[in-house]
C-alpha cells in the first residue's frame, strides 16, 4: 500500500502535471505545425522548385523478386528489393529545416509579443504637491498652485 501511496504523491506533483500537459499540448502542436508545412508552406515551395520530389533517389542493394533497374521507389519496393532511400532522407531533411523555420518564425512573434507586453513603465513625469495635492512637474521646487516649497 505505501507503494501505491508514494505513486499517488510522485504522479500529483507539480512538475509531474505541467510535463503531461505540456506534452500533449506539443502533440496538438505537432499537428498544426505539420499543416501548416504541408498545407500552406510545401505548396508555394513546390510551385518555385518546379516539383522536384527526391523519393525515387535510390540506391538498389539487393534485387527483389524481379531484377532492377526499377524504375520508382514504389516498384523496386514492391519487387521487394532492398534499397538505400537517400531520396527519402533527402525529403525529410527538408521537411525538418522547414518545420525548423516554421516553429523559429512562431517562437519568434510570440518572443516580440511577450517583450512588448514585458516593457517597464516609464517613470513618472509628475507627482502631487504634498500640501494641495495638485499634480505638479516632477522636478519642481515650488508648487504653482499653493507656492509651497517642496523638498
Amino acid at each position: 500500500m505505501a507503494m501505491l501511496e508514494e505513486f499517488k504523491k510522485f504522479a500529483m506533483r507539480g512538475n509531474v502535471v505541467d510535463m503531461a500537459v505540456g506534452i500533449i499540448i506539443g502533440g496538438a502542436f505537432g499537428t498544426i505545425v505539420k499543416s501548416l508545412v504541408d498545407d500552406v508552406i510545401m505548396p508555394p515551395i513546390g510551385l518555385l522548385l518546379g516539383g522536384v520530389d527526391f523519393t525515387d533517389i535510390f540506391l538498389t542493394l539487393k534485387d527483389g523478386a524481379t531484377a532492377g533497374p526499377y524504375a520508382s521507389l514504389e516498384a523496386a519496393k514492391a519487387a521487394g528489393a532492398v534499397t538505400l532511400n537517400a531520396g527519402l532522407f533527402v525529403n525529410s531533411v527538408i521537411s525538418f529545416l522547414i518545420v525548423a523555420f516554421a516553429v523559429f518564425m512562431l517562437i519568434k512573434g510570440m518572443n516580440s509579443l511577450k517583450a512588448k507586453e514585458e516593457e517597464p513603465p516609464a517613470e513618472p513625469s509628475e507627482k502631487n504637491c504634498p500640501h494641495c495635492c495638485t499634480p505638479i512637474p516632477i522636478k519642481a521646487t515650488r508648487c504653482p498652485h499653493c507656492t509651497s516649497e517642496l523638498s
